[in-house]
């Protein structure tokens, strides 16, 4: 049943699976060489002594910007506080004078009014009277003896 064909393909099979066996363990020991050196110079970059430098940076004038604008808000802000309460005192006091002045008018059209109704009644009474100033004795008496 086994052919020398069959003995001689399986020869060839057992020969290319040792050529490949020998690539593969050359290709392994290429990459382990590799693999080991890139080690080797990881660890000997990490190992290396080295000089740090550091960078010099102004922040003086940041600080002071910083600074100079914060003082710049609150200050804004209390001007503007005060600015505003300024403002409603002098509403207020615009508001009160305004009022005071009508109270003034009100005052005066009232004293020309009493002063034009007391002028009124002196008049009713001068012109309501039945007899003259002159005569008002008489007319006294007249009254004086009817009742009587």
């Amino acid at each position: 049943m086994n052919s020398p064909k069959d003995f001689e393909d399986g020869r060839q099979e057992r020969e290319r699976l040792a050529e490949a066996a020998a690539e593969d363990a050359q290709l392994e020991k290429a990459l382990q060489s590799f693999r080991l050196s890139v080690h080797a110079w990881s660890e000997a970059e990490l190992s290396r002594p080295r000089t740090a430098t550091v960078a010099v940076r102004h922040w003086n004038w940041r600080l002071a910007t910083g600074w100079a604008l914060g003082c710049v808000l609150v200050i804004g802000g209390a001007s503007g506080a005060v600015f505003e309460r300024h403002q409603r005192q002098v509403e207020q006091a615009r508001i009160a004078a305004e009022r005071d002045a009508a109270h003034q008018r009100e005052l005066a059209a009232e004293k020309a009014r009493m002063d034009a109704d007391q002028l009124l009644a002196k008049v009713n009474s001068d012109v309501s009277r039945s007899v003259p100033d002159a005569m008002e004795p008489l007319a006294q008496l007249m009254y004086d003896d009817g009742n009587q």
